[in-house]
């Protein structure tokens, strides 16, 4: 795409007057977006192609060579939240104590399996290594495993496998620190392909007030449904994916420290396009990742926390929306990026609200990129770019 050289540093703290229709701003009206100014275009006035000279935008550049994905485009951010959060929580995935008065007590040992068949409240302890704790219940049933003070090491098999069930809690006991490894190569399971520390077929959640470490040689924690944090703290080193959700990754609370070869949170569904998000509402979370920070194929949607991130890329999914919280991003080639990964939404990256501070490495890198429409309607954005803005569609800042 072509763009328009800018300012090194622009902080916007959403300056009056608007942008539509080009694929980057000039360094004059970087400039007035970043004093709060309204040179570049009368108020209420958006930009288009036709307006390029009067933003100064440098000799002989044109609108050409744009990359249009869709035939269509949003025109307008979206009203209100682009996922529908209302009952994304139940109460018992918010509760971080788990009511162990009727529990069964588990303790691992060396070379045994666990196979859990029935609904229930199961406290594990131990230290063990070539140990499976596998849950294979009815679909209806809801099983919950309170890690107290447990270590597993295993050379090629999950430490926690869920076959079957219709919801699985992975509770850490309060003060505990539990550690879970995988340090070889995964073996399959038949026509399944598992490949994390902890890998769940169905719905997935962890809670609690101790500390989960996980180590693997592949992915750290994989739900093939939806994967929900409400509480605890998580430190994952994995050469795979971090965290990663079929359907979804949703994170309401917790302290994470996440270092991945690929993705550090990650959700696709190639299956349903309508699926395959990312939303975090809180926590705080860090990120060390080879290629991005967070990816949902989706929607990425963040209404609040304290985000660290660093990346190639930080932010990536085909509706980014950002309504809230703290998020720093030091990237290597986009900082936030919206691209064409779902054909059921717009493509679109919208800052509504927050902090965010994004720092771009060198060479042809882009801070806020979109391959279809960019809104900024609120918060506070800090860039220091080679070039802060590129875009497709439609830009607008109000």
């Amino acid at each position: 795409m072509k763009r328009y050289g800018i300012p090194v540093l622009l902080s916007a703290a959403l300056a009056v007057g608007a942008l539509t229709g080009c694929t980057g701003v000039s360094s004059a009206s970087a400039s007035d977006m970043t004093s709060g100014s309204n040179t570049s275009a009368p108020s209420g006035i958006p930009m288009d192609s036709s307006s390029m000279g009067s933003m100064g935008a440098p000799s002989g550049m044109s609108m050409g060579g744009m990359e249009a994905t869709r035939s269509s485009y949003a025109t307008a951010p979206a009203s209100g939240s682009i996922l529908d959060t209302a009952d994304l929580f139940t109460d018992r995935d918010m509760e971080q104590v788990a009511d162990v008065s009727n529990a069964s007590k588990l303790t691992v040992k060396s070379g045994e399996d666990i196979t859990i068949s029935e609904e229930g409240v199961y406290v594990v302890s131990g230290t063990a290594t070539d140990c499976t704790i596998t849950v294979d219940a009815d679909s209806k049933a809801k099983v919950q495993l309170v890690l107290d003070g447990v270590s597993i090491t295993n050379s090629d098999a999950p430490a926690i496998y869920v076959v079957s069930a219709d919801k699985v809690f992975v509770t850490t006991a309060n003060g505990t620190t539990n550690t879970l490894e995988v340090t070889g190569e995964f073996a399959a399971d038949g026509e399944t392909n598992v490949d994390g520390v902890i890998f769940a077929k169905d719905d997935l959640v962890l809670n609690g007030q101790g500390t989960l470490v996980i180590n693997s040689s592949d992915n750290g924690i994989v739900g093939k449904d939806d994967v929900k944090v409400t509480g605890g703290a998580y430190t994952i080193t994995a050469a795979g994916h971090g965290i990663q959700g079929k359907d979804s990754v949703a994170i309401a609370d917790g302290t994470f420290t996440i270092s991945a070869g690929t993705d550090g949170i990650h959700s696709e569904n190639s299956d349903d396009p309508t699926l395959g998000y990312v939303y975090i509402a809180g926590g705080t979370i860090d990120i060390d990742a080879a290629s991005d920070g967070i990816e949902g194929d989706a929607v990425v949607q963040i209404d609040g926390g304290m985000l660290s991130i660093d990346a190639e890329e930080g932010i990536e999914g085909t509706y980014v929306q950002i309504n809230g919280g703290t998020i720093s991003i030091e990237a290597s080639d986009d900082g936030i990026n919206a691209s064409d990964k779902s054909s059921a939404y717009d493509i679109v990256l919208e800052i509504n609200g927050g902090d965010t501070s994004i720092t771009m490495a060198s060479g042809d890198t882009d801070a806020l990129d979109s391959n279809g429409s960019l809104f900024i309607t609120g918060g506070t954005v800090d860039i220091n770019a080679q070039f802060a803005f590129d875009y497709v569609a439609t830009a607008s800042l109000t």
